[in-house]
């Protein structure tokens, strides 16, 4: 399929459907939670999208917002191409979102439809619609909101004729797709504003790494990431684009089980599944002595030395052959056996965790980007993984490195735009070069490096962008707080330092935490602190003369009272 002449997300998912004729009864998505005999074919999905988007399109204009809260499963992406089909824009949330998050973005974007799952979900909006907003459920719990499910059941096979059989056709490249909300460091969310073509040009890059692990109709995926992340939301369209089967996981505590289930060949994740991916796999491994020791120990070195390209020679080959048989292929069949790779985004994959997987027959190749890129800048390549860079752009993106070392990103694939943030927009976007915010350089084989990030932002194990500043002043709001640092790059949850006069306040501190963090969404929760006596300031080197915190001078000095925290 030649991806620069479809011009919407729409169109790619009619035009696959079309290529998938003969096999349109064959299993497409499925939600692993339901039975087990429970599953979409295309045909179903197709016909689906065509009722649903007629429904919502008596209630759409072009351009109007639709708001989709709901847990991974298969509407979701019937219930997004509906919307886009329909006319409108998908406004995908979160449902770790704070109380104060909902009440912002929905005000902000102004939603003419809100799609909820279910009740549980419609609870967490409710007060915040509008009464001239429609409210739609994909389950049946409320007789006076409309439930998708009744929706399509309204439509038998023979009455599906009196719906469009054909898609939106006019809606070009350029028209939004979606807005995605991420964390500003103002506090508020930001409205990241997708384009159809930019998230289109990234099926593209997406489709020429994988298009080397698997042929066309054989791509099973394992989704668990939520599909109102930048990263999944994309993916879901690359998964459209290879033909592949889709299973939702059930959650994040069954995804071993689902994985030997579904039997994925591409997975995609963020550090923490990768993290906790290694913490148990080397648990496992430590428990091991004498023949099975030593096999292991040969499997990790001979397979790093694989990886970097060094050559072994002939008694390290026999080696490695029985190596893979005994280890490798046995944690293959732990995973289903059929897994190609794991995608690892959203956030730094910890070199030594990268090297271990590949090491150990998990080939997981680390990529970069931003909600703002949709999302993907760059990825390494199989076969050719470096694991210490992201891998080479995308070849339908250009990136350069500024005089500063921030890395730029030009393409169609950049937002355009924040929602209702012009200036925003401008400060990030300079004669069509997206400024990251990271500090980068392109190495001699033509791959990406991050080197460190120019921006004050945490992302944490889970992809997550959360603002330390927006955290640290309502810490401050605190009569016994009088300055506060959070920490938590690269990690399972926040950590701070505070700075009061006595250890005595200590109990005061911990309500006050206890009582913020009920406002605070999931990822912004701070779980631990230890309280310091001694002040930041432009002396002794921890603050700017502006009074900004230096967080590398602070983070130099506490980085070990920090890391006890966790």
């Amino acid at each position: 399929m030649e991806l620069d002449k479809i011009n919407s997300l729409v169109e790619l998912f009619f035009k696959k459907y079309e290529e998938k004729k003969s096999t349109n009864n064959q299993l497409f998505l499925k939600w692993l939670k339901v039975d087990k005999n429970d599953f979409l074919t295309w045909e179903q999905v197709k016909n689906n999208v065509l009722i649903l988007s007629e429904y919502l399109g008596k209630n759409l204009s072009k351009g109007d917002r639709c708001v989709l809260l709901s847990e991974n499963r298969p509407e979701w992406l019937v219930s997004d191409i509906a919307i886009m089909n329909a006319g409108g824009i998908t406004v995908p949330l979160f449902t770790t979102y704070s109380e104060k998050d909902y009440e912002y973005i929905i005000n902000d974007c102004k939603p003419k439809i809100c799609i909820v799952s279910n009740n549980f979900q419609f609870v967490k909006i409710k007060k915040f619609i509008s009464k001239e907003t429609k409210v739609l459920s994909i389950e049946n719990f409320n007789d006076e909101i409309e439930s998708i499910q009744n929706i399509l059941n309204k439509y038998s096979k023979k009455e599906i004729t009196s719906v469009s059989s054909d898609y939106n056709q006019e809606i070009i490249r350029k028209d939004l797709a979606c807005i995605i909300y991420t964390s500003g460091t103002t506090g508020n969310p930001k409205g990241v504003m997708l384009s159809h073509g930019g998230i289109l040009s990234n099926c593209e890059g997406a489709e020429e790494i994988l298009k080397s692990l698997v042929k066309n109709d054989e791509a099973v995926f394992l989704t668990w990431l939520p599909l109102s992340h930048s990263y999944e939301h994309t993916v879901q369209y690359v998964q459209i684009l290879l033909g592949a089967k889709v299973f939702y996981a059930e959650s994040l505590e069954k995804l071993l089980p689902n994985m030997s289930l579904s039997k994925p060949t591409i997975m995609t994740a963020v550090p923490r599944f990768y993290q906790n991916l290694y913490s148990k796999i080397s648990l496992n491994f430590s428990k091991q002595k004498g023949f099975k020791k030593k096999l292991i120990e040969n499997t990790i070195s001979l397979g790093t030395k694989t990886l970097n390209k060094e050559r072994l020679n002939f008694k390290e080959k026999i080696i490695n052959f029985f190596c893979e048989i005994l280890v490798r292929r046995k944690i293959k069949n732990q995973f289903g056996g059929k897994l190609k790779a794991f995608v690892s985004g959203g956030g730094a994959l910890d070199q030594k965790i990268g090297e271990f997987l590949n090491s150990i027959g998990l080939p997981t190749l680390q990529g970069y980007g931003l909600t703002e890129t949709s999302p993907v800048v760059s990825c390494n390549i199989p076969g050719k993984i470096k694991i210490e860079t992201v891998g080479p752009p995308f070849k339908t993106n250009e990136v350069k490195i500024a005089e500063d070392g921030e890395i730029l990103v030009k393409g169609e694939n950049v937002m355009i735009g924040y929602w209702n943030m012009k200036k925003e927009t401008d400060d990030i976007i300079k004669n069509g070069w997206l400024h990251t915010g990271d500090i980068g350089e392109i190495t001699k084989e033509g791959n990406l490096k991050i080197t460190d990030r120019k921006k004050e932002i945490i992302i944490n194990l889970g992809g997550d962008n959360i603002s330390p500043s927006k955290i640290e002043n309502l810490l401050c709001l605190n009569e016994k707080i009088k300055q506060s640092f959070v920490y938590g790059d690269k990690k399972n949850y926040l950590v701070a330092l505070v700075v009061s006069e006595s250890d005595e306040n200590k109990k005061q501190i911990e309500l006050y935490l206890e009582n913020l963090n009920k406002s605070l969404s999931l990822i912004e929760k701070v779980k631990k602190f230890k309280l310091i006596k001694e002040e930041f300031t432009i002396e002794n080197g921890m603050l700017t003369p502006t009074l900004k915190l230096k967080r590398n001078k602070i983070l130099e000095k506490y980085k070990e009272d920090l890391e006890k925290l966790y």
